[in-house]
C-alpha cells in the first residue's frame, strides 16, 4: 500500500546533531521514507558509524560534519552541499546540549553555551538552507523544541529558556519564509530514553516521579518522534505552518 502524501523519495534532508539519540532515530525515520539523508556533528567518527549503520540498511546516507554554532561554518557546508550534492528539501535542527545546576549558581560560561548550541545553532543553519529554498519557492525546515518549551523545572531554567525561544523562533521563520513557500514547524518532545537522558533513566527516584507526571505513565522511546516528523517534512503538512507539536505522553496537558 503506498502512501504518497507521506513519501519523501528524491528529497534530501540534513539533520544537525545526527550522532545519536533522537537525531539518528530521526534521520534513520526520515530515510526509512525515501529521503536521502545527511547528518551533521562535529564527531567526524561518530558520523562514520551512525552513516554506516544507515547504509547497511539500504538507505542513502552521508556525513556533512560541521559546528553549527558557528555562522561562517554553516553557511560555508550548506553551500558546498546545495552545489556538490544536491538541494537541501528538508532541514531538522536538532542539535542541542543541557546543563543543570541551580540557577543562582549556573555558571555564565554554560549560559552562553547553551544558547550558542540550542539557539544560534538554529538561527544560523537555517538562515543559511533557508536563502537555497526560498529560490526554489518550497521547503521544510524542522526545529527540536521541547515540553520545556512550555514548562519549567528547578535547575534547567536556561535550558527553558533557549527552547522557549526555539518556539518562538520557530513561530518567526513562519512569518518570514511562509510567503516564499517554506513550512517552518517543530516538534517539542516530552521525556526519552536518550544516551544524554541515561543518568535519569537509571535513578529510581527522577523515573518515579515521571511515571506518575506523565499521563502515558513512562519514558518515550525515540522512534515515537519518527511520525510526527515525517508529517512535518512531508507534502501532508503542506499547509502546516509556525506549529509546535508536543510529543510527550501529555506531560504538557496535566498537573
Amino acid at each position: 500500500m503506498s502512501f504518497p502524501l507521506f513519501d519523501l523519495s528524491g528529497r534530501r534532508a540534513l539533520v544537525t546533531g545526527a550522532g545519536q539519540g533522537i537525531g539518528f532515530a530521526l534521520a534513520e525515520g526520515l530515510a526509512a521514507h525515501g529521503a536521502s539523508v545527511l547528518l551533521n556533528g562535529r564527531s567526524a567518527e561518530k558520523l562514520t558509524g551512525a552513516v554506516q549503520a544507515l547504509r547497511d540498511k539500504g538507505y542513502a546516507a552521508q556525513a556533512a560534519p560541521f559546528d553549527v554554532t558557528d555562522g561562517a561554518a554553516a553557511a560555508q557546508m550548506v553551500a558546498v552541499i546545495e552545489e556538490e550534492t544536491g538541494p537541501i528539501d528538508i532541514l531538522v535542527n536538532n542539535a542541542g546540549m543541557q546543563f543543570r545546576a541551580p540557577l543562582e549558581d549556573f555558571p555564565v560560561e554554560k549560559w552562553d553555551e547553551l544558547l550558542r548550541t540550542n539557539v544560534s545553532s538554529v538561527f544560523h543553519v537555517s538562515r543559511a538552507v533557508a536563502r537555497h529554498m526560498i529560490g526554489r519557492g518550497r521547503g521544510k525546515i524542522i526545529n527540536i523544541a521541547s515540553a520545556q518549551s512550555e514548562l519549567a523545572r528547578p535547575g534547567i531554567a536556561p535550558y527553558t529558556a533557549t527552547k522557549g525561544a526555539v518556539r518562538n523562533l520557530t513561530r518567526g521563520m513562519c512569518a518570514d519564509w511562509a510567503r516564499h513557500g517554506l513550512q517552518v514547524n517543530a516538534i517539542a518532545p516530552g521525556y526519552f530514553r536518550t544516551p544524554l537522558n541515561q543518568a535519569l533513566v537509571d535513578d529510581p527516584q527522577f523515573t518515579g516521579w515521571l511515571k506518575k507526571r506523565t499521563p502515558a505513565g513512562r519514558w518515550g522511546e525515540v522512534g515515537e518522534l519518527v511520525g510526527a516528523a515525517v508529517f512535518l517534512a512531508s507534502d501532508a503538512s503542506s499547509f502546516v505552518n509556525g506549529h509546535t507539536l508536543y510529543v510527550d505522553g501529555g506531560i504538557t496537558t496535566s498537573l
